[in-house]
C-alpha cells in the first residue's frame, strides 16, 4: 500500500471511529501516538485516562491507539486538526511545524538542566507555548519528560563535533534538528521513527540522536554500538488535544481533561527518571560503549544558529526570556 493510500485508510477508519465512539451517554476521547506500550509516556497516558473516567465518573474515557496504529507523528496532528481524533502525544519538534514559536524547545542547549527546562514548561513561559497552536486548531495541555537528546553511532565514535563530519545522522522532520546538526558538520537525514531500525541496518544513516529509554526500547542499541551524551536537547513531548473537540466540552470537562492530564505529567517525569537510569545500564550490558564528552565544542558551534534568530524579534525575546528563568 502506498503512503497516500495508507494515509486515506487511516483517516476513513479514524472518521468511523469517530461515528461509533460517540454513541451513548459516555465521550470517548481518541488518543493516538507512536510509542511502544511499555514506554513511559504510553503508561502515563493509560494513567491520565483511567483518572479522567475517575473525576468524570466515567463521562468521559479515553480509548489509546498506540505504536503509529494510526499514522506517523504528523499524521496524527493532521488527523486532529480535522477532527478525526482528538489527543495525542507529539514531540517538540513535529510541533514545530504546526505551531512556530515551539521550534525554540528543539534550540541545542537552551536549557542549563533538566530543572531548568522544567521551570520553563510548568511557568508562564510554558503556557505561552502550549498556546501557540490554537489558530491552528491544536491546543497543548501539558509538557511530559523526553530527557535529553545525545548521537548513537554505528562505527564512528562521537566525542566531538568533528567527529560528526561526513556522518548522516536521522533526525526529526525539524529545520532546527536539520540546522543543528549540519552545524556540527554532519548530514541531517528525516526518517520516520518506525523506518529507522532498518535504515540503521541498511546503511542509509550512519547514526541518529534520541534519549537513552528511546534508543533502548526501540533496539536501535543492537546495531549502534556507541552512545555519546553530548546531551544537545532537552526537547519535551508536548500533550496536543484538538480544538475541534476541545471546543465541544463543557469548562468542567475541560477541566477535568486538564486535571488528569496534570496529574500524568508528574507521573511520566517520575516514570521517565526511572526508564533513563534502566536504559543506560541495559545497554552498557549490552555492550554499548557510553561516551560522555566535553559539552563546550558542541555548545560553540551552535552559536551561528542562535545568530539567524535575531532577526525575528519575537523568537529571540523568547530565547532570552527562557535563559533568564532562574
Amino acid at each position: 500500500m502506498g503512503k497516500k493510500a495508507k494515509y486515506l485508510f487511516l483517516t476513513v477508519f479514524a472518521f468511523l471511529l469517530w461515528g461509533c465512539n460517540n454513541i451513548g451517554t459516555s465521550k470517548i476521547i481518541k488518543l493516538a501516538h507512536g510509542l511502544d506500550v511499555n514506554h513511559s509516556v504510553h503508561k502515563a497516558l493509560v494513567k491520565m485516562g483511567e483518572d479522567l473516567a475517575q473525576l468524570s465518573k466515567g463521562k468521559l474515557t479515553v480509548e489509546i491507539y498506540p505504536n503509529q496504529q494510526l499514522g506517523t507523528e504528523r499524521q496524527i496532528m493532521e488527523l486532529l486538526q480535522i477532527g478525526s481524533v482528538d489527543m495525542t502525544k507529539v514531540s517538540a519538534a513535529t510541533l514545530e511545524n504546526f505551531a512556530p514559536k515551539t521550534k525554540v524547545l528543539g534550540l541545542p542547549y537552551l536549557f542549563r538542566n533538566r530543572e531548568h527546562s522544567f521551570k520553563v514548561f510548568d511557568g508562564p513561559i510554558g503556557q505561552e507555548l502550549l498556546n501557540d497552536g490554537k489558530k491552528y486548531w491544536l491546543k497543548g495541555l501539558g509538557f511530559y519528560d523526553a530527557g535529553s537528546r545525545s548521537f548513537y553511532t554505528k562505527e564512528k565514535v562521537v566525542e566531538h563535533p568533528d567527529d560528526l563530519k561526513g556522518q548522516k545522522i536521522r533526525v526529526m522532520p525539524s529545520v532546527t534538528a536539520m540546522e543543528m546538526v549540519r552545524g556540527f558538520g554532519g548530514s541531517p537525514t528525516p526518517i520516520s521513527w518506525g523506518e529507522l531500525y532498518t535504515s540503521l541496518q541498511q546503511g542509509v544513516v550512519d547514526g541518529a540522536e534520541n534519549n537513552p529509554p528511546s534508543f533502548y526500547l526501540s533496539k536501535h542499541y543492537e546495531i549502534c554500538k556507541y552512545y555519546s551524551l553530548n546531551e544537545h536537547t532537552f526537547s519535551p513531548d508536548v500533550v496536543i488535544v484538538g480544538t475541534q473537540f476541545w471546543d465541544q466540552l463543557t469548562t468542567e470537562e475541560q477541566n477535568w481533561v486538564q486535571e488528569a492530564v496534570n496529574a500524568s505529567v508528574t507521573y511520566q517525569r517520575e516514570l521517565w527518571a526511572m526508564a533513563e537510569a534502566e536504559a543506560l545500564e541495559a545497554i552498557q550490558k549490552s555492550g554499548v560503549k557510553i561516551i560522555r564528552p566535553d559539552k563546550v565544542p558542541f555548545s560553540k558551534r551552535t552559536d551561528k544558529l542562535y545568530e539567524k534568530y535575531q532577526s525575528d524579534k519575537s523568537l529571540y525575546s523568547l530565547i532570552q526570556q527562557i535563559r533568564a528563568v532562574k
